[in-house]
Order: structure tokens, then sequence, then C-alpha cells
């Protein structure tokens, strides 16, 4: 009536797994996992993430999760933090703050992270004025 299944290993020198087998024991670990979590049986921590299926990155030597979190002069911070550029305030995680081109100038720019600081200013770049402190 039904087909009998086993899960074993195959012991060939010097030979990898098959992608059949391989892809076998994939559609029967799938199917398990699946036939559990329908019978209420945990599969994973409640409100966890699958770890295979996510991107691990790292940053100073630890892991973080970059779809919260990036990496910022080798520290691990989140998306949203801020910090002032002059008088601008810019997003760490997708912007940088660049010395303006003019050297008798006190401006600062807030470009895309990625861009060079030296490259032409473009639409999506913003000019700020360095804060001077009166003494």
């Amino acid at each position: 009536m039904g087909r009998d299944i086993r899960l074993g290993t195959k012991e060939v020198e010097g030979a990898a797994s098959s992608d059949s087998d391989t892809s076998t024991v994939l559609l029967i670990t799938v199917c398990s996992l699946a036939a559990f979590s329908t019978l209420g049986v945990p599969v994973s921590p409640k409100d966890s993430h699958w770890l295979l299926c996510q991107s691990q990155e790292r940053c100073g030597g630890k892991s973080y999760d970059p779809l919260n979190y990036c990496c910022h002069d080798q520290a691990v911070v989140p998306l949203s933090r801020s910090q002032g550029c002059g008088n601008c305030t810019f997003r760490v995680c997708f912007e940088q703050c660049c010395p303006g081109r003019l050297p008798d100038v006190d401006t600062l720019v807030v470009k895309i992270k990625g861009h060079s600081c030296s490259s032409d200013q473009t639409p999506g770049d913003r000019v700020c004025h360095s804060i001077k402190t009166r003494t």
C-alpha cells in the first residue's frame, strides 16, 4: 500500500552523496517539520528566526542581524542610529559625513554610504555647516 522510506547513510569511498539522495533527505526533513508543526509540536523556539535562511554578518568579532543592525566603526549599532554632522544629522548605517571640498569654507556634506567623499555633489547630498563654538 505505502512505500517504505528509510533514512540512512551510504558509505561510498571517495564519493559524495548524489543530488537525488540530498534532495530526498531535504524533502523528508521539510515534510517532517511541516507535519510536526501542524500537530502543534514546537519545531523552533517561539519568535526565533531560521538561522540557516538568514545571512549572518560579523562586526568586530560579533554576529548581528543585518535586518535590524549595521556595523559602524567596528561596533554593532541599530539601523536607526543617527549622529551629528555639523548642523545636520545623518543615519550612520546609510550615510556618511564628508568634509566640504572648498578649503576656505566650513562646510560638510552628508553623502550616501559607499559614495566617495571626493566625488562631485549629487542631488541626494546634503550640505551642512560646521558648528563653531564661541570662546
